[in-house]
């Protein structure tokens, strides 16, 4: 019977390994991170993060072949498989400070299974590593070993945040790579075979280490690539009277490019996006390919001015100003069905309204009002480092607030901008929203949830991503 240990109990390591020990029950699977209040959590009634499907997967499984335990070291020594799913945030000080990322964890973890390993191990990079890594983990692992003999592999993920537990049950693919020798190829077969539980064979792909390292940090870069390219095509149609939503669906209808990810919005966000672009410019840079570098920090860039642009059409639609003004924040999450804000837009939209002085009121129904606040009150990259986290800014809590509803967060407002695609916020009574708002009435659509034309008709101003301005909007000063 084999026996899987995944080190680290986020986003990944929990899902993961729930459908597995789900899929597999033959396998006890063991979930293990140092934190106490997060494993309390993964055996309690409310699980640690919020993902549609989780909790049945769970319920099903925990306390038959699925454990969470803070016994990090005891159930590390008796695993066949380990899985690590650490935390690689970006460094925020010394060498590739910005832009590379800190293997701290990493490196603690594979030390911490040298020192307590016993029997012949299969290590698995399951969060998303530079390029690498492997070999540096391998050399840990192999100069401290003891007799015991190590395989790498790496298997990254290539979940979505709000359908992740369906993505783990019907993935496009599985990636997993190795070294090309005898003893990698039996540790591939064996992990190959835990997934062929529920995956047909001809979806799970195998490589050699370095192209499953790339192929996790390529894919999230093209897909920023696909948005940052869509926002860029919205400001253009805004300046020309051409529908973003039109351009894109034409554009989707090429076989060769396909219709998703073609939403323009007012940015991306999540953990992943930025922070894997960030790590290839900085793998190009070490490289001396520079030119590779510009090429992907100019995604950065434009999701950047997407999110400046959106404060800015805010601020000069509305008389140039919002100080003192209050403006009704819908969605603080990144994207619908999950309550993660790991760099959402709405950070720094509401960073940018807050800098002219603005009120904001904030609603969204799976974002606690601590966790907004804390955001706000964090430096770039602070999220990805909890020991950095700073106080929250006596300033910052006065001008904001946080409600239980879309109504109450409108309620005297005189701007609302929609910034989560949650599917509540295209059925709500926008005619009550409209009574109870300052006038004239502002709606900024970041996300093209609702219709245009029926809030006009109420009374509204729209400005919608990527569409066709009315004319409040075009006698407007023009914005950067």
């Amino acid at each position: 019977m084999v026996k899987i240990c995944c080190i680290g109990a986020g986003y990944v390591g929990g899902p993961t390994m729930a459908v597995i020990a789900l899929k597999c029950p033959s396998i006890e699977v063991v979930v293990v991170d140092i934190s106490a209040s997060r494993i309390a959590a993964w055996n309690s009634d409310q699980l640690p993060i919020y993902e549609p499907g989780l909790d049945d997967v769970v319920k099903q499984c925990r306390g038959k072949n699925l454990f969470f335990s803070t016994n990090v070291e005891v159930h590390v020594a008796e695993a066949d498989i380990i899985f690590v799913s650490v935390n690689t945030p970006t460094k925020t000080r010394g060498l590739g400070a910005g832009k590379a990322a800190d293997l701290t964890y990493w490196e603690s973890a594979a030390r911490m299974i040298a020192d307590v390993s016993r029997s012949d191990k299969i290590v698995v990079e399951k969060s998303t590593v530079p390029v690498k890594t492997a070999e540096a983990i391998e050399k840990i692992l192999t100069h401290n070993s003891k007799g015991v003999n190590y395989q790498i592999l790496s298997n990254p993920e290539f979940l979505a945040e709000g359908t992740a537990i369906q993505d783990l049950f019907t993935p496009d693919r599985v990636l997993i790579g190795g070294r090309e020798t005898p003893e990698g190829s039996r540790a591939v077969q064996t992990l190959k075979d835990v997934y062929a539980h529920w995956v047909p064979e001809d979806r799970i792909l195998t490589t050699n280490l370095w192209s499953a390292e790339l192929s996790k940090l390529a894919a999230n870069a093209f897909l920023a690539q696909r948005i940052s390219s869509v926002n860029a095509i919205s400001a253009l149609c805004e300046a020309t009277g051409a529908n973003v939503s039109e351009v894109a669906f034409a554009v989707g209808k090429d076989s060769r490019i396909g219709p998703k990810f073609l939403n323009a919005s007012v940015g991306f966000g999540g953990s992943c996006f930025q922070k894997d672009i960030l790590n290839l410019v900085y793998i190009c840079e070490c490289n001396g390919l520079p030119e590779v570098a510009n090429y992907w920090r100019q995604v950065i860039k434009i999701n950047d001015y997407q999110k400046s642009r959106f404060v800015n059409r805010v601020v000069s639609s509305m008389f140039n100003t919002v100080s003192g003004k209050k403006i009704a924040v819908l969605g603080f999450a990144f994207k619908k069905d999950t309550g993660d804000t790991r760099e959402t837009p709405a950070i720094d939209v509401c960073k940018g309204l807050l800098g002219d002085k603005a009120s904001i009121s904030i609603y969204d129904p799976q974002v606690t009002e601590e966790q907004i606040r804390r955001d706000l009150a964090m430096n770039k990259f602070d999220w990805d480092h909890p020991a950095h986290l700073q106080p929250t800014s006596p300033a910052a809590v006065k001008q904001v607030s946080v409600t239980w509803d879309a109504y109450a967060a409108a309620k005297g407002a005189h701007g609302v901008c929609i910034l989560t695609e949650w599917d509540e916020f295209r059925e709500l009574d926008y005619q009550r929203i409209y009574d109870n708002m300052q006038k004239p009435a502002f709606v900024f659509d970041g996300r093209n949830v609702v219709d245009a034309e029926k809030l006009r008709a109420i009374g509204f101003i729209v400005y919608s991503i990527g569409k066709p301005l009315d004319s409040w909007l075009k006698d407007m000063p023009a914005i950067a």
